[in-house]
């Protein structure tokens, strides 16, 4: 069977861009998708730029699939640089080859050059959603990625009458990746963004918007279902709907406990499936986003835009003026707020969909999560010192081949195995520490290695180092974890565990450390291959908060990592680049 999906095409252009073909396998149907990457003009905030965008769409294309389906996606790179597709909360068994970080799992895919992503589904089943993972090009290179549940089955809530994607995006007026890079250059902060966006628009309050406002119409009586994906770069966003509740029944590609709600916060990387019930009287209503800002209220350098969509329902009524907006959609400080509904999360934890918390930890990782500073050496710096972040005084490095490739081919020089399982040094991580020994950090490629089936514990727990202290959103590749522990504070060892939540904690792939607080998550590292870990903050990934773990091979073919796919992109280090000769002679070494 072949079905054409929606296509952003409206003529001919010598090829199909989006096909599916399905057929009927054993453990699921497979999908082809066809992904031509390149720059178009977009028009926003009464400026017209150039961006990289996924079939001429931003939002890129929509995949929906079904649970156990495999998925083939031929990605086209037609742009000017190379970037890599992570497929966001796909466990991948086996699979690292296809999990897209750049320089982790594979290097960037060449302009000019094509190269086809197997995506493996398993246990996942909800909203999740595909990005770049280049530098800051998710921005926008990103899209929903829909798995239904098993044909013969059906959610574990009453059906819908219908579904709507939501994504909650960033928009950027300048040259993203050319402000970034002079950025990283000098050493200086990295830019917010100028506006918030929902499927693309940022709507009616912001200037020359209001015209394409994205709107929703709607039939009064009839449930729908609200996938909602967070794509933004750097932003935690507050959403809600006037006058109407929200039931949160799905985070993260796993079911939940339903939670009713005035509102949601969704971390960057996170989905929800939300439930909205069209009850109210006929009208139109504001759908709203706004930012949750957790850094120092007095520290007002960011996006202060509420990004707007319309629910407008169907029938004979007067229009008011302006749509009503949600009255409670918080502030942008309102951190008891989003604790409480992050609080309210619980895995559905059912004979149908069960979790498997492990209970018996046999590795245990403290690790402290820092903004730093590093010496400036090299040209361009502002200053004697640049940004940095860190994970256990380890800012990462990217290297000039990536990590799989190394250690699949046990080649030397481009990683070592002693990421720390507990920090350098105690102090008191929730006071301002300006101390140098503290503030500075060294760069490197220190990677975790686990046996596999190994049940892990590990306590993130975050600082204010430089006064600096906010929440992470840490996300995992290749494992989901539960959340069986967060806390304000510093995590106390004696007390804190006695609390954990080990009957249904939330079974996710992206987290939040709190404001100067912490966060426990377990899980088994029972994927064999090289998965990368980082903050989902862009700021943070690019200033090195990330590592990464290797978890080895079992003792069978089916515990193994799988044999690498006939072609991936070769390694080329650029001539601009400041990559130390001895790494660029190991991207040639793979290269022969």
């Amino acid at each position: 069977m072949t079905s054409q999906k929606n296509s952003p095409f409206t003529k001919p252009l010598g090829f199909i861009f989006l096909t599916v073909l399905s057929f009927s396998v054993v453990h699921g149907d497979v999908h082809h998708y066809d992904f031509v990457v390149r720059e178009k003009n977009f028009t926003r905030l009464c400026q017209t730029k150039s961006m990289l965008v996924v079939n001429d769409s931003f939002p890129g294309p929509e995949i929906r699939v079904h649970k156990g389906d495999t998925v083939y996606v031929n990605v086209h790179n037609q742009g000017y640089y190379g970037f890599t597709i992570h497929w966001h909360g796909i466990k991948q068994p086996r699979n690292p080859w296809s999990d897209g970080p750049e320089f982790i799992t594979q290097c960037p895919i060449p302009p000019g050059t094509n190269f086809t992503y197997e995506v493996i589904l398993s246990e996942e089943e909800g909203t999740l959603w595909w990005h770049a993972h280049s530098d800051w090009t998710r921005a926008s290179v990103h899209g929903s990625f829909i798995i239904l549940p098993v044909v013969g089955t059906t959610f574990p809530f009453p059906q819908p009458d219908e579904e709507e994607i939501i994504i909650l995006g960033s928009w950027y007026t300048e040259e993203l990746q050319s402000v970034v890079d002079e950025d990283m250059e000098s050493g200086r902060d990295l830019p917010s963004s100028d506006a918030y966006t929902i499927n693309g628009q940022p709507g009616d309050l912001c200037p020359c918007s209001s015209e394409a406002t994205y709107r929703r119409k709607v039939d009064y009586g009839k449930t729908y279902l609200l996938r909602i994906v967070n794509a933004n770069l750097n932003a935690e966003i507050f959403f809600a709907i006037a006058q109407h509740n929200l039931t949160v029944v799905g985070l993260d590609g796993a079911y939940i406990k339903p939670i009713t709600t005035t509102f949601i916060m969704i971390l960057p990387g996170q989905t929800m499936d939300v439930l909205l019930e069209a009850n109210q009287p006929l009208g139109q209503y504001y759908m709203a986003a706004r930012l949750f800002w957790t850094e120092d209220p007095q520290v007002d350098n960011f996006d202060h835009a509420n990004s707007t969509a319309i629910l407008e329902y169907n029938g004979n009524y007067t229009s008011p003026t302006s749509p009503s907006f949600p009255r409670t959609l918080p502030s942008y400080f309102d951190m008891l707020g989003a604790l409480s509904f992050t609080g309210q999360i619980r895995s559905l934890a059912t004979p149908e969909y069960p979790i498997n918390v492990p209970l018996n930890v046999t590795t245990k990782m403290y690790i402290v999560v820092s903004m730093n500073a590093l010496y400036c050496e090299h040209t361009g710096c502002d200053s004697d010192y640049e940004i940095a972040a860190s994970l256990n005084n380890n800012s990462w490095a990217n290297p000039s081949t990536d990590v799989l490739q190394a250690y699949y081919r046990n080649i030397s020089g481009v990683y070592s195995t002693d990421f720390l399982d507990q920090p350098l040094s105690h102090y008191n991580y929730t006071e301002a520490i300006f101390d140098p020994d503290i503030v500075y950090t060294s760069q490197g490629r220190k990677v975790k290695v686990l046996n596999y089936n190994e049940s892990v514990e590990i306590v993130f727990q975050g600082t204010n180092v430089l006064d600096h202290s906010m929440s992470h959103p840490i996300h995992l590749h290749g494992n989901s974890f539960y959340v069986v522990g967060f806390g304000l504070g510093i995590f106390d060892n004696e007390t804190d565990p006695k609390g954990f939540n080990l009957v249904d904690p939330p079974q996710v792939t992206t987290y939040a450390i709190p404001k100067t607080g912490w966060l426990a998550i377990r899980f088994i590292a029972d994927n064999p291959g090289v998965w990368f870990w980082h903050c989902h903050f862009e700021k943070h990934l690019s200033w090195g908060m990330e590592a990464v773990f290797i978890v080895k091979n079992g003792g069978t073919a089916e515990t193994s990592i799988r044999d690498p796919p006939s072609y991936m992109p070769p390694c080329v280090v650029s001539l601009n680049s400041r990559v130390q000769d001895s790494d660029a002679s190991i991207g040639k070494q793979i290269l022969e």
